[in-house]
């Protein structure tokens, strides 16, 4: 797992230091750069997999952006601005650090490598610098070409790899309902939310074949509060063989439900009809559970088409999802504006962690993790939730407005 994720020179972050757990939230004002948190860490997972350009980045759901926009332009009153952005993933004793150059007057399609450094506690497995006297092609990464020689199970290998599949989900409704093309296809699920009632169909089969994940199924229709209360059931189809108006584009595959309350025979609705809430709660199943899902990943606006009492409730659901998959050890981070998602986050647990993202006097993003303390738990016994003490600024991360 990865435990602690540097950036540097990155757009509105002059020096960040993050320490992450399993499931980690970002909540703040627009503009307060926790997007850019994101993209900072696409950037470092692009650098790992061996080249750092618009086609690389875009596939892992970063923005692509000029050297003028991705280098910090903060003035500088002693000495100069940093020529280069610099990022780093730590795991345990691992650790893989990189700072990417590109001239702001001549910049070219890919950012060149200026230092890179893969070690852990008993070898450096890889060192590059600008005062080596070869130091080869400065488009492609060293770390990726040395991978090839170690085992699998080897935990420096394991940290590369982990960085390297990390992408950022930003999943729009159009996409989710299949009316609209995925534009960043990926197993299982695109980054807008594409290929939803292929990789539905293969959670079903494998909770038909009695494998894991059945609770994350009895969550979304059983129970006392059932995620999806309307829903009686829901499976996959042909888009053909259901009730679909003939303007409605679609892909062969749609994701149907039964509405429990609805006369029987009329009461199947495709994913094209039912509300985006659903499917919303059938992507991060999908996220949680899949085996072929990232490592890491990031979901950019977790309260995606959510009412407050929905995504409270789907917060508390997705951390236990998240938690009780002690295999895969998946990695989350999540940024959101809804308040109500604070209030289903169990933070004593320490896996789980909260962070507020602000802009200081000079604009430069800072990050501070919210411990439960004191003081939060007296507001907590007089039945101030989370949610209220965001919103009436005790953590932070919220404006003056």
């Amino acid at each position: 797992m990865i435990k602690t994720i540097s950036i540097k020179s990155f757009k509105s972050i002059e020096n960040l230091d993050l320490e992450l757990g399993r499931l980690n939230v970002f909540v703040g004002a627009n503009g307060s750069g926790k997007s850019n948190i994101l993209e900072g860490i696409g950037v470092l997972s692009a650098a790992a997999d061996g080249k750092v350009n618009d086609q690389t980045l875009l596939q892992r759901g970063v923005r692509p952006g000029v050297p003028n926009l991705y280098k910090s332009a903060f003035p500088v009153t002693v000495g100069r601005a940093p020529s280069h952005i610099w990022f780093s993933g730590k795991a345990d004793d691992v650790r893989y650090d990189v700072s990417l150059n590109n001239p702001l007057d001549a910049p070219s399609p890919a950012w060149l490598y200026k230092h890179e450094l893969w070690e852990d506690a008993a070898r450096k497995l890889a060192s590059r610098g600008p005062n080596m006297s070869n130091p080869g092609n400065k488009e492609a990464g060293l770390a990726a070409l040395k991978a090839v020689e170690l085992l699998k199970d080897d935990p420096a290998l394991q940290l590369l790899r982990r960085l390297q599949s990390y992408v950022i989900y930003t999943p729009t409704t159009p996409v989710l309902r299949g009316v609209a093309p995925e534009t960043q296809p990926r197993h299982p699920l695109g980054l807008s939310g594409g290929g939803l009632p292929d990789a539905v169909e293969e959670l079903l089969n494998r909770v038909k074949n009695k494998k894991p994940p059945f609770k994350h199924i009895e969550d979304i229709l059983d129970g006392v509060t059932p995620l999806i209360g309307w829903a009686k059931n829901f499976s996959v189809g042909h888009a053909t063989e259901l009730f679909l108006s003939a303007a409605a584009q679609t892909t062969a595959k749609v994701v149907a439900f039964e509405d429990r309350f609805m006369a029987q025979g009329r009461n199947l609705l495709s994913g094209y009809d039912a509300s985006e809430g659903a499917l919303y709660i059938l992507f991060l199943a999908v996220l949680a559970a899949h085996p072929q899902a990232p490592s890491i990943m990031a979901i950019d606006n977790a309260d995606h088409g959510l009412n407050p009492g929905l995504a409270k409730r789907l917060m508390t659901a997705f951390a236990q999802w998240i938690l009780a998959d002690s295999k895969s050890a998946r990695q989350f981070l999540i940024t959101s504006h809804n308040p109500a998602v604070l209030d289903g986050l169990p933070l004593q647990d320490d896996r789980v962690r909260l962070f507020t993202v602000d802009r200081d006097n000079l604009g430069k993003t800072y990050v501070r993790r919210v411990v439960v303390n004191e003081q939060m738990l007296k507001l907590s016994e007089q039945g101030w939730t989370l949610s209220r003490m965001w919103m009436n600024k005790l953590i932070g991360g919220m404006p003056d407005v």
